[in-house]
């Protein structure tokens, strides 16, 4: 079965409590988390959105043996790939052996804040390819001068650096991507069970690499209360299409979610039966993952943990 991990909500919970959370899941016997890397949470009521950076370093000090990863940054528009690369060397080095750098092509919803504007999906991919490239280069160590199509660097160096090389993961929900993924990166992040998708990262290189997919879900002791908080809190995860990567503000989220009904998160598992949960994990065994964290929806965060502990960890 698949190694179980642990979510990080930063759209949900303030810095605080996530590096207390990370705590509880460590002595839980989660082993990895992944972190979400967001300027907006998806709609208001969520309510958060701390700076993952500042976070990460909280979360280390919390814990000694977890392993945690963002899940995931962009380096494309909001913040430079050399920031970014120097984040995650920084992150490395204070977590030595415990951190990996997520990346994927990211969201309107957080990349319009700096006023660039929001490129094609076709754009964002070859973006995200540069900016890879560019950041590998400076994790050399080296004096780094590029030009490229969409990124510059003029004699950039990163001093400090782990002993050892940074993971790097590529989420994907496409052929291109998955062939990215399997390519440039040193492991897949998706959100769905798909077979297919892992087939197509490994043909383009990621054969023995980690595949880790992501799992929503609401525990509570009472079923149709935990729908309800699935639904109050999360009703992105109901959208269709493109508009999780194309609406620009928390508000147009909200108006978006209107739509969503409660039998559209149904098939999240929640209420207090593990058995759903054990089944979409057996679901990304199936189709080949490695991996598997959940995200555990709303405030209730230590009965999650605890219950976790009991009927998918032992």
């Amino acid at each position: 079965m698949p190694e179980i991990g642990y979510a990080f909500s930063c759209e949900e919970h303030r810095p605080s409590d996530l590096a207390r959370h990370a705590r509880l899941a460590e002595e839980a016997g989660f082993s990895f988390g992944l972190i979400s890397d967001h300027f907006h949470p998806w709609i208001p009521r969520q309510g958060q959105s701390p700076f993952v950076w500042s976070v990460i370093g909280a979360v280390g000090q919390a814990t000694e043996r977890l392993r945690i990863g963002t899940g995931v940054t962009c380096p494309l528009i909001r913040i430079h790939p050399a920031i970014v690369a120097q984040a995650a060397a920084t992150c490395a080095s204070l977590l030595p052996g415990r951190f990996f750098l997520g990346v994927g092509t990211g969201e309107n919803l957080n990349e319009h804040v700096t006023g660039v504007g929001w490129p094609a999906p076709d754009e964002r991919v070859a973006m995200l390819e540069e900016a890879i490239e560019l950041m590998r280069e400076l994790w050399k160590g080296e004096v780094t001068t590029l030009r490229g199509d969409w990124y510059e660097v003029d004699h950039a160096q990163i001093y400090t650096l782990p002993d050892e090389p940074i993971e790097l993961y590529v989420a994907a929900a496409q052929t291109r991507m998955a062939q990215l993924a399997g390519d440039a990166g040193d492991g897949l992040i998706s959100v769905l069970p798909d077979a297919d998708l892992v087939s197509e990262f490994e043909d383009a290189g990621g054969k023995g690499k980690p595949k880790i997919g992501m799992m929503h879900g609401c525990w509570g002791p009472d079923a149709d209360e935990a729908l309800r908080t699935l639904h109050e809190v999360w009703p992105n995860g109901g959208l269709k299409g493109p508009l999780s990567a194309d609406l620009r503000e928390p508000a147009d989220f909200e108006e978006a979610v209107q739509m969503v009904r409660p039998e559209d998160v149904a098939g999240d598992p929640h209420g207090p039966d593990p058995e759903p949960w054990r089944e979409q994990i057996r679901a990304y065994d199936e189709a080949g993952f490695t991996h598997v964290y959940l995200h555990q929806v709303g405030p209730d965060q230590e009965g999650f943990i605890d219950f976790a502990r009991r009927e998918l960890l032992a």
